[in-house]
């Protein structure tokens, strides 16, 4: 019965067994398009970089791939441990840490830091202001941040009540995990708060379900330039987008810190 399933709750932010299962079957690695892009963006002579927000190392590994020196951070334990897994199956030792990027303290310091297919943007707008400064103090020359962005499809053509999606990943056991969200534009405060609920079934029976809340935030290109200067960014620019070929407007800022 639904009430025997192992239940639990994964707060904003932070995500949890499930979900980390579920976007890992779906989506387990960067497009080669996304990889070209930050190896084309990122310095050559930044010595060791930083992916913020990294998950379960989707865009990291690669990268570890291609030659790159790489730290990730994150808030997700479940999202941290598959990316050590992942990187660990293929004999990268990836150095990575479970923190907030909104009030970093690492022991290290880059020549650059990054933040892919719109992570950044699952943070309040405070705590966006806070992970700017976090990762400016994180920098060292040629100290270049790189956000992949976008506004929404429902930004644009706001729905007129809540959307519901279903979506489904099988996983390697045989076993799949069912996704239900439900999404709610708000245009005043330029978020999206999406409800989902993930549930593991094996035979048809749920053993295992997590809930979990999240809100997205989305950015005009000038505000978010604004925000980089007021924490003490330059040589701003916008770039084309990292993922073009996703829904939404998607753009991409690079600045200096």
């Amino acid at each position: 019965m639904l009430a025997d399933a192992p239940h639990s709750f994964a707060s904003r932010g932070a995500r949890g067994t499930l979900a980390a299962k579920f976007h890992d079957a779906l989506a387990p690695r960067a497009s080669p398009s996304e990889i070209a892009w930050y190896r084309e963006h990122l310095p050559g002579d930044a010595g060791t970089l930083l992916a913020a927000m990294c998950g379960s190392g989707r865009l990291l590994l690669p990268l570890l791939q291609a030659g790159l020196s790489i730290h990730g951070v994150d808030t997700s334990e479940a999202m941290l441990s598959s990316c050590a897994a992942r990187c660990g199956s293929v004999g990268f030792d990836a150095q990575l840490f479970r923190q907030d990027v909104a009030t970093l303290n690492l022991p290290f310091r880059y020549g650059a830091a990054f933040v892919a297919a719109g992570a950044f943007q699952l943070l309040e707008r405070s705590a966006a202001r806070d992970a700017l400064a976090s990762l400016r103090a994180h920098l060292i020359e040629p100290a270049v941040l790189l956000l992949d962005l976008f506004v929404p499809e429902s930004a644009l053509h706001p729905p007129g009540a809540p959307v519901v999606e279903v979506g489904r990943a099988v996983l390697e056991d045989a076993s799949f995990i069912v996704r239900r969200s439900e999404m709610q534009t708000d245009p005043k405060r330029r978020q999206v708060l999406t409800s989902s609920r993930y549930e593991q079934r094996v035979a048809g029976r749920i053993v295992a379900r997590e809930d979990e809340a999240q809100a997205l935030s989305w950015y005009g290109e000038e505000e978010m330039a604004a925000m980089l200067r007021a924490s003490g960014y330059r040589d701003i620019r916008i770039e084309a987008a990292a993922c073009p070929d996703l829904s939404g407007r998607r753009f991409a800022m690079s600045s200096r810190g």
